[in-house]
């Protein structure tokens, strides 16, 4: 979980290609081979994909948070040993639950994705046209950030995102495994209207939605804010810095509190809904560990 910082972000990275199944994978398993495999003269041929895409490799690694980065140098990050290690949780994600928590870890990661970061959490029009969510986010950018990125730029990304995370419409044009290309499609949390040609990306119920993964975005917001209470108005929308369980999985109020519930349910003992002064908070009554919700999760798997 990166905060937003209007010093530090990032557009365009991604060299116009959207994460695709088996990259992380594929990335995370031959970087652990050899920590220089994407600046290696055969990453081509190690990784079997264009020299565009061994960059685009590279980036939804650090944006996703499966690696860590000190300036150029990639550096481990537990999570992503755990998850992709030949012998990990679910390296080739046959699990959905590992397709949401990437999209968590993507969506709440300002400084890598801050497109991403800033349609999940600070774009809220549930319904929108691909020029109203440019202007949007050009708008986004001159008022709140420091650095600058072109039209064109901001434009990629937009594409992408939507590419991303929206079912493609079949037809001649759009080979069936395009449409396939990224995980987060199966999540539901984007649609095209073609009758109005607009988007869609709005609140609703979802049950689907791992009770882990969910725990472990709140774990994550505990430990970054550093106090044993959360106004359960900040764990529905972001406050613009950091992202939100309810903004990023676009939940509806009453499926959040659903979540919660299920959530103290699942872990007795360490969490509790109070109402103070008319706002409901949730309160921590025992530690926390992100990465321990998550084991529990795929030991349960297995």
């Amino acid at each position: 979980m990166i905060p937003l910082n209007r010093d530090r972000t990032a557009f365009g990275r991604h060299e116009t290609f959207p994460l695709r199944f088996g990259w992380l994978t594929k990335g995370h398993q031959a970087w652990s081979k050899n920590p220089d495999v994407f600046e290696d003269d055969e990453a081509t041929v190690t990784l079997g994909v264009g020299k565009n895409m061994v960059s685009a490799i590279k980036y939804w690694m650090l944006a996703t948070q499966i690696v860590n980065h000190d300036k150029t140098v990639l550096r481990p990050a537990e999570l992503g040993n755990k998850i992709f290690d030949e012998a990990g949780w679910d390296p080739y994600l046959e699990d959905d639950a590992t397709i949401w928590l990437l999209h968590w870890l993507l969506a709440s990661n300002a400084a890598d994705a801050t497109a991403i970061f800033w349609f999940f959490n600070r774009f809220h029009k549930p319904e929108f046209t691909g020029e109203e969510l440019l202007n949007a986010l050009k708008i986004f950018v001159a008022e709140n950030l420091t650095s600058r990125a072109s039209e064109a730029t901001l434009k990629h990304d937009v594409t992408l995102l939507m590419r991303m995370y929206e079912p493609a419409t079949l037809s001649k044009s759009v080979p069936l495994e395009e449409s396939l290309d990224s995980p987060f499609v199966l999540l539901g949390l984007m649609r095209s209207l073609p009758e109005t040609k607009r988007h869609e990306s709005k609140p609703e119920y979802r049950p689907h939605l791992p009770v882990a993964v969910f725990a472990y975005a709140v774990a994550e917001m505990f430990a970054h804010r550093g106090e044993p209470n959360l106004p359960v108005e900040h764990l529905m929308r972001s406050d613009g810095a950091l992202a939100a369980p309810g903004s990023v999985f676009r939940l509806t109020e009453e499926c959040l509190i659903a979540k919660l519930e299920e959530m103290i349910a699942w872990q007795p003992g360490s969490l509790e809904l109070r109402e103070n002064a008319g706002i409901h908070e949730l309160y921590r009554l025992a530690d926390l560990v992100p990465l321990e919700i998550l084991q529990r999760h795929y030991d349960d798997k297995h």
